[in-house]
């Protein structure tokens, strides 16, 4: 009997959460087109009908297998084709809808009974696109969602006072708790990030579905101390807004999305108020985000290395890690880890 040494374990022998979680952004996604996708540990294929609405099942078709995502002769480099409100599975033209039922085989004479009485044969995902986002509800039992994604009003793309999203995406080897975790951290800011002090904490609150945060921040600037704020909104495990205000005002959307369990997809668009009409290039407020993006590639320096301790050693000066971990953890199936 082989002991297992630390090495094998995994680094953090947490489930995947569920919740709501982003997996493109609108304009990635055209009137009839398809992409593969992967996330939740699943192969997955998203397609934007030809009404327009966004829909994601899982990637194999039900009659003999075939990956959905991946299309052949005229559609050889992109996903299989949409028709209508259906996508046509490029093996033998079976066409399925967004809630995975079959709805035409173009060579039978006589329909498969589960088809003929319209079951559903591939799993789907319930969607919402707000936010300039395409948003999937995860649950591994297949559950209905339990809450709703928030409207982000300065992220709405109709928003006359806010300019257009500036997207950055980064590939983060941990569990997604280990990155949420930041948000309850402030000591992290002078050790990790190098700032002159540890942020002050205003607010600290763990609700229902939805956790809020206010640190008070000192900017040292050319016109001396400027005193901000970073007010953070989290609403599940997989979206946050988090306002950043003092000098230039800026709106990120910090959504994480697991493609495994130890694997997590950081996608961060910053949203910053207009000037003169025009969405603002350069100067202070690009500074801004490239501070904040400079920090998160430290961050990564930290979580793709580090180990989860369900006991870690804390101190008076720590946050309270306890409550975040309790309000997590309801996001958090009973089941081991897949690796």
């Amino acid at each position: 009997m082989m002991i297992a040494t630390d090495r094998t374990l995994p680094r953090v022998p947490l489930a995947m959460p569920f919740g709501w979680y982003q997996v493109l952004y609108s304009s990635e996604l055209a009137v009839g087109e398809a992409k593969p996708i992967t996330y939740f540990d699943t192969d997955l294929v998203i397609f934007r009908t030809e009404s327009g609405l966004t829909k994601v099942i899982d990637a194999y078709c039900a009659h003999m297998g075939a990956h959905l995502g991946y299309g052949i002769r005229e559609h050889a480099g992109s996903a299989a084709a949409v028709v209508g409100e259906n996508i046509v599975c490029p093996f033998h033209g079976w066409q399925f809808n967004g809630e995975g039922q079959c709805k035409h085989i173009p060579y039978a004479k006589n329909l498969p009974p589960r088809v003929a009485r319209g079951e559903q044969l591939i799993r789907s995902y319930p969607v919402r696109e707000i936010n300039q986002c395409i948003l999937v509800w995860y649950h591994p039992d297949d559950i209905d969602p339990t809450f709703e994604p928030p409207v982000v009003p300065e992220a709405e793309l109709d928003n006359d006072e806010w300019g257009d999203i500036k997207a950055f995406t980064w590939e983060i080897s941990t569990h997604m708790q280990e990155i949420g975790e930041n948000a309850v951290d402030a000591a992290h800011f002078h050790f990790v990030h190098g700032t002159d002090g540890i942020p002050d904490v205003q607010k600290q609150e763990f609700g229902e579905f939805t956790r809020h945060g206010l640190l008070k921040t000192r900017n040292e600037t050319p016109r001396g101390v400027i005193e901000g704020f970073i007010e953070n909104i989290s609403t599940g495990p997989g979206l946050s807004v988090i306002k950043f205000s003092g000098i230039c005002d800026t709106l990120l959307l910090a959504n994480l999305t697991p493609v495994h369990s130890e694997h997590a997809r950081a996608m961060y668009a910053f949203i910053q108020k207009k000037v003169n009409g025009e969405t603002v290039s350069g100067g202070i407020g690009d500074a801004i985000i490239a501070n904040i993006r400079s920090q998160m590639e430290e961050d990564i320096i930290i979580w793709s290395r580090k180990r989860y301790y369900e006991k870690p050693l804390l101190c008076d000066g720590d946050g309270p890690f306890a409550k975040f971990r309790k309000w997590y953890g309801q996001f958090i199936p009973d089941r081991p880890a897949q690796n």
